[in-house]
């Protein structure tokens, strides 16, 4: 499960960073420090989110 879910990070993160990303610069804090903190937030989230949705895929996936 561990390898499912850090397959799912790589995905997860790079999207909700992003989007933290998207969303600073929309806002106007064009400078350097709002956007690596929207950044680090959004690859922090990913971290419980990605093992979430791996456990529940691993087990929909175990056949009973």
């Amino acid at each position: 499960m561990f390898r499912l879910a850090s397959l799912l990070y790589t995905l997860i993160a790079s999207s909700l960073a992003g989007t933290g990303v998207i969303i600073v610069l929309v806002a106007g804090y064009g400078t350097l420090m709002p956007i690596l903190v929207s950044a680090a937030i959004g690859a922090i989230l990913a971290l419980p989110i990605s093992w979430m949705v791996a456990r529940r895929l691993y087990e929909g996936s175990v056949t009973r």
